[in-house]
């Protein structure tokens, strides 16, 4: 929304910003360094890939408990540099209308299974 006082456009940004806090928090490094901001990334990552699940509370619970793959059985690791190992969460890209989630795989088998 354009503005030509910059008093205005001040306070139409500072008012949307309380607005869309969770928007503004991911964006904070500090926050996505905590528990809490780490799983509001993973789901809002999620959400982007087209995963769709009814609660994602609850996936988020599985997605982390999981220690090994289910399919190859190898444990699971979790690093900012992709492995084979790395955790990934698979679903079916062809379902677009209800739930598509599959599996807690490592980054191979999920590649494998496409």
């Amino acid at each position: 929304m354009p503005f030509k006082d910059p008093q205005k456009k001040k306070e139409y940004n500072k008012q949307y910003q309380k607005n869309n806090l969770d928007k503004f928090r991911i964006k904070n490094k500090k926050y996505k360094q905590t528990e809490k901001g780490k799983k509001c990334v993973r789901i809002l990552h999620w959400k982007k890939q087209g995963i769709i699940f009814s609660d994602y509370d609850l996936l988020y619970d599985i997605y982390i408990n999981t220690t090994h793959c289910d399919l190859c059985k190898v444990k699971l690791t979790e690093d900012k540099i992709t492995t084979k190992t790395t955790r990934c969460l698979d679903h079916d890209h062809n379902i677009t209308e209800c739930e598509n989630v599959r599996n807690v795989l490592c980054n191979s088998c999920n590649a494998i299974r496409g």
